[in-house]
């Protein structure tokens, strides 16, 4: 059920990203005064923007009534399980409101943890035209200072978290909180958890970086992206000598280090989230 999960999550994410590349189609804002603004499709448009959401919120709803019909079924309940990195939450399949919330959420959390790594890559800041490809999904934010983009991440998880718990709350998925300040200390301690998630790009991008160092797959922009990419991760460890002749252990070490201290902020968070001080 969570391979299930995963793939229509990924079928839902894939519809959102038409929804959000639909206005950037040339022919469906085209003026009359531009040589594009003369040319017709060949056919009618079939799908509007509001249909492709439509779709979302039906697959969502439809996916969350055949888990509550597999969990009234069977005697051993199928449990949902929302993993945030600090904490999983768990949803019976046999309530149809908490199975109804963990299809919404955990479609979010499939959406939010892509626009975190979107967010990375607009930080990075690669060459065109892969570039394009990650603004079009942000668009207007990828334009943002890059302070205010560092800050993000915790900003939104933190407040999305603060909103949510109350409905975890009613749900009985998480104790009720005994004052303001202890759902605001669990706010902040999820909101940092969000940077945990870009551990996985940054390792994937080193690790294609290193392949591409030894195999040539030719010239594509692809692998001009990559590199450089990789190159300003690897800033940091340039004036360490990690070249062996002609091997270049940075890309390897930086890995090393990134999914070692993404291990020890993760573990320090889920001390905190658990000896809470409110």
């Amino acid at each position: 059920m969570g391979i299930v999960d995963f793939i229509l999550n990924v079928a839902g994410l894939l519809l959102w990203l038409n929804w959000r590349s639909i206005q950037f189609d040339p022919l469906a804002r085209r003026t009359p005064a531009t040589l594009m603004g003369t040319l017709r499709p060949a056919s009618p448009p079939k799908l509007r923007r509001w249909h492709l959401l439509a779709f979302i919120a039906g697959l969502l709803l439809l996916r969350a009534l055949i888990y509550w019909w597999i969990g009234s079924m069977f005697v051993q309940v199928w449990v949902g399980k929302l993993d945030l990195g600090i904490i999983i939450l768990p949803f019976r399949s046999d309530s149809f409101w908490r199975i109804l919330s963990f299809s919404f959420f955990s479609f979010g959390l499939t959406l939010g943890i892509f626009y975190l790594w979107l967010l990375l890559l607009s930080l990075l800041k690669g060459p065109e035209p892969f570039h394009r490809l990650v603004k079009i999904p942000l668009g207007r934010v990828d334009d943002w200072p890059r302070g205010v983009k560092v800050s993000l991440p915790f900003i939104a998880t933190a407040l999305c978290w603060w909103l949510t718990s109350w409905l975890f709350a009613w749900l009985q998925i998480i104790p009720q909180p005994v004052s303001a300040a202890h759902r605001l200390e669990e706010s902040l301690v999820i909101g940092l958890g969000s940077y945990l998630t870009w551990k996985f790009p940054i390792s994937a991008i080193l690790l294609l970086h290193l392949l591409n160092s030894y195999i040539y797959f030719g010239k594509h922009p692809f692998w001009n992206y990559v590199n450089v990419t990789a190159q300003k991760m690897l800033q940091p460890l340039k004036k360490i000598p990690l070249r062996v002749g002609r091997v270049d252990f940075a890309p390897v070490l930086a890995v090393a280090i990134v999914f070692f201290a993404g291990e020890l902020a993760e573990r320090g968070l889920v001390w905190l989230y658990a000896h809470r001080f409110f």
